[in-house]
């Protein structure tokens, strides 16, 4: 049996386009096979399962991923956004992709994602279907919203949207038309269904998370410890990110998640501007949403008190500081006239470093 010295992998919904390199001659082309687990097996033998296979990070998933490695073949996923452009390339096929993947994979210039197991998938599934369902429920009640500015309807004086008071009104809006109560209704409807469909999918993920496998359940936990970071954002930031401690150090941490400055330099000329906002955006997104818990001090209440007497006593300390030090740096930078934004994100930054730390430890303690 030849030596293959790497696979590479077009994959798509009917199809997957295979490309070989042996040793340091150029890529061949294998064919084109049925993206079904009997193909994949027949081409497992006959390339003998030998070197290194991968394919793009996309629409189908992992689960071609998985059935490789189930047959104990080495096969990477890859960041398609990281793959190496040539200028001037202006042809792509699905042959010369795998050709090139193969080539890459060979001079060692690809990037690999991280594969979370099948559970971790199914609850990192479980967390964007709440971030989705929180979404439709704004926009259901921006919809509600827009109406009744149409129709001329207004609360009672002093009647605050969102408040019970805002509720009951609602229920007893009139109209002259019968057409207008009839729309009415179906965006009220349409408002409690979502907001239905919220309460029941923060209890689902409640759930999972108690029965997820370890150490998920500790790292989601200890990191609600830290101030402005509850259930949803500590899930999120988990299973977005799969293992803390495979980011040697936190600033790659905050590279990952977008939140370094871009950096223009060139001979003496140093130049930093805005954020690079590339990586994960829903771990930015949380971040910055629990950065502006730090626009002032605030006591730990009972719940965060009884996360910190859970936490490892030799990780406590890592809490608090964070309590103490982002509120102190929040108001300094605006003491120093920075924008509110600009502020918020170098607090998420400097909050994803104590995430970074606490997240590291809490997985060593639970393997």
């Amino acid at each position: 049996m030849e030596s293959i010295g790497g696979v590479g992998m077009d994959v798509h919904k009917e199809t997957i386009v295979v490309a070989v390199v042996d040793g340091a001659g150029p890529a061949r082309d294998v064919g084109t096979i049925p993206n079904e687990p009997t193909a994949v097996t027949r081409l497992v033998r006959q390339l003998g399962g030998m070197g290194h296979w991968a394919y793009e990070a996309g629409p189908c998933g992992y689960d071609l991923y998985r059935q490789l490695t189930a047959q104990h073949v080495r096969c990477s996923v890859v960041a398609p956004t990281l793959i190496p452009v040539r200028v001037g390339d202006r042809v792509k096929t699905d042959r010369r992709d795998a050709r090139k993947l193969a080539q890459l994979l060979r001079s060692g210039e690809l990037t690999a994602v991280w594969v979370p197991s099948e559970a971790t998938e199914a609850l990192r599934d479980l967390v964007r279907q709440r971030h989705a369902a929180q979404q439709d429920a704004v926009r259901a009640r921006h919809r509600l919203l827009k109406f009744l500015l149409r129709q001329g309807q207004r609360p009672p004086t002093g009647v605050a949207v969102n408040s019970l008071a805002w509720w009951s009104w609602l229920g007893t809006v009139p109209y002259a038309q019968a057409a207008h109560t009839r729309v009415h209704a179906e965006y009220l409807g349409e408002v409690h269904h979502q907001r239905a469909r919220v309460a029941a999918l923060d209890q689902a993920l409640a759930t999972a998370v108690a029965t997820a496998p370890a150490p998920l359940p500790a790292v989601i936990t200890g990191l609600q410890a830290l101030h402005g970071i509850g259930l949803l954002t500590a899930a999120t930031l988990t299973l977005e990110i799969g293992r803390f401690d495979r980011f040697p150090s936190p600033r790659q941490l905050m590279g990952y998640c977008g939140l370094v400055p871009r950096e223009h330099s060139s001979g003496g000329h140093t130049h930093r501007g805005a954020i690079t906002k590339t990586g994960n955006a829903l771990c930015r997104h949380v971040l910055i949403e629990a950065a502006w818990h730090a626009r002032q001090a605030a006591r730990p209440g009972k719940h965060v008190t009884a996360r910190l007497a859970g936490l490892p006593p030799a990780l406590r300390p890592i809490a608090r500081r964070a309590r103490t030090r982002l509120p102190q740096r929040f108001t300094r930078l605006s003491l120093r006239g920075k924008p509110p934004t600009q502020v918020v994100t170098a607090v998420a930054r400097e909050l994803l470093g104590f995430v970074w730390a606490l997240g590291v430890a809490l997985e060593h303690a639970a393997d």
